[in-house]
């Protein structure tokens, strides 16, 4: 039954978007993000949905004239040279023939993004986005929250198999990333059952991070929360409310989480942690002597000889900076970073552009949301190999398409229109008072 459910929702929407192809952006935003069809025991698991879901949306990209320019600003710019990069790097690369499935599978995301650059422009168009990956990885969150709930903590939670996500650490951090974006949600509906049932959610995830009982996660949750905290308009009352959550969250997991979290300062006696060291030492040998890094495989034996201090640790980098590092030398890791840095300008000179009109407030909200995200994402990231991951692009796909349209002063041409000719969602959305 799954199988069909997905299936027939998959083919429905892929035939809509060879009309409308930014439906198509959203079919494979939610199967490359959600991995719905991991969920499946039949057909569907082993099926091309995505491949169906970019072939639709690339008809459709070349048949439509409701389409611009992909390139709306200086985060967009990084993104293309960082994509340059990794092509040369992955050919320049120690193994091109192995490492081929992996650039596919990372450029195919990045094509995706640039396409729903070019497609999206509206304030529908930007909503629908931000619910699509939020509520993709809420539904996640919710289930492996409740999972924590029921068991007290006492198992790790995992992610979708086959995805970018599926280890416990890997998947704590989208976790840690969808909180402030749910957030972001919340903002934009009126008070009622839609915004409890999205503090819920939040707590969920927050719920599922830590079940994980991922250290990166207690860090980057952490150091989101400082932010929110100092950004908040009454501390007092915020920071006592993330206090009590803590605390509450907290109390259900078990002793074994705790003496996990406790390894953070016992790094020398933790296996995890010493292979961590290894593949740093590695990457940052492998840049030194490889401008193009080893290609898109530095957990290569050979390479922890060479460089390693402890060789017999042969480990992924666990660290989105040391795995761009090996991965593709300094020039990868300096375009890596200026993208995501740029991301973080833009979103806060969102916030400060958007106050020119009260019909722009929610990107204001979005891009202050957005930063906070992207300081989980930076933190956490520290400790995981998540480089390569569709959330955080899609992060800065939202804050170039939101600025994009507080520029063009899109309000003007959109208002008393999105209700008329958009459909149910414009018209849901107007009355939650985001019109």
């Amino acid at each position: 039954m799954r199988d069909v459910i997905v299936i027939a929702i998959v083919v429905v929407c892929a035939l809509v978007a060879l009309r409308r192809p930014w439906v198509g952006v959203m079919l494979w935003t939610w199967l490359s993000i959600m991995n719905p069809h991991r969920f499946t025991y039949g057909l569907a698991y082993e099926a091309p949905l995505a491949a169906l879901a970019a072939a639709s949306t690339m008809v459709g990209l070349l048949a439509t004239k409701d389409k611009s320019s992909p390139f709306k600003g200086t985060p967009v710019r990084w993104m293309v040279i960082f994509m340059a990069w990794m092509t040369i790097s992955w050919l320049g690369g120690l193994d091109v023939a192995e490492d081929y499935a992996q650039w596919t599978k990372v450029m195919k995301i990045d094509v995706m993004i640039i396409v729903g650059l070019a497609l999206l422009h509206s304030k529908l168009h930007i909503m629908t986005l931000a619910w699509v990956c939020v509520g993709s990885l809420a539904l996640l969150g919710a289930k492996g929250g409740l999972f924590t709930v029921a068991t007290g903590g006492g198992y790790r939670v995992w992610g979708p198999p086959g995805s970018f996500i599926e280890d416990n650490n890997e998947f704590a951090l989208a976790m840690v990333m969808t909180i402030p974006l749910l957030r972001f949600l919340q903002m934009q509906l009126r008070q009622g059952w839609p915004r409890h049932a999205l503090t819920l959610a939040m707590l969920l995830c927050a719920a599922a991070a830590l079940g994980s009982q991922s250290r990166g996660a207690l860090l980057a949750i952490s150091a989101m929360l400082l932010l929110l905290w100092w950004r908040g308009r009454s501390r007092l009352l915020g920071g006592a409310v993330m206090v009590v959550a803590a605390v509450a969250l907290l109390a259900f997991m078990p002793e074994t989480w705790s003496e996990r979290m406790s390894t953070i300062q016992e790094y020398q006696e933790d296996r995890s942690a010493l292979g961590r060291i290894s593949a740093w030492w590695t990457a940052f040998g492998i840049a030194r002597t490889h401008v193009f890094g080893a290609g898109f495989d530095a957990a290569r034996p050979e390479l922890f000889q060479q460089f390693s201090p402890y060789p017999d640790y042969v480990h992924a980098a666990h660290s989105i900076y040391f795995q761009v590092l090996g991965n593709h030398g300094f020039v990868g890791l300096c375009l890596f970073l200026g993208l995501f840095a740029s991301t973080y300008v833009w979103a806060g000179k969102l916030r400060t552009e958007s106050s020119v009109d009260p019909r722009a407030q929610w990107c204001g909200d979005l891009g202050a949301m957005a930063q906070v995200s992207i300081v989980g994402y930076a933190v956490g990231g520290a400790f995981l190999s998540l480089a390569y991951f569709d959330l955080p692009y899609n992060v800065m796909m939202l804050v170039v398409l939101a600025r994009a349209w507080v520029r063009e002063r899109a309000w003007e041409r959109e208002s008393g229109t999105a209700g008329a000719n958009q459909g149910f969602l414009a018209r849901w959305l107007a009355r939650q008072g985001t019109s």
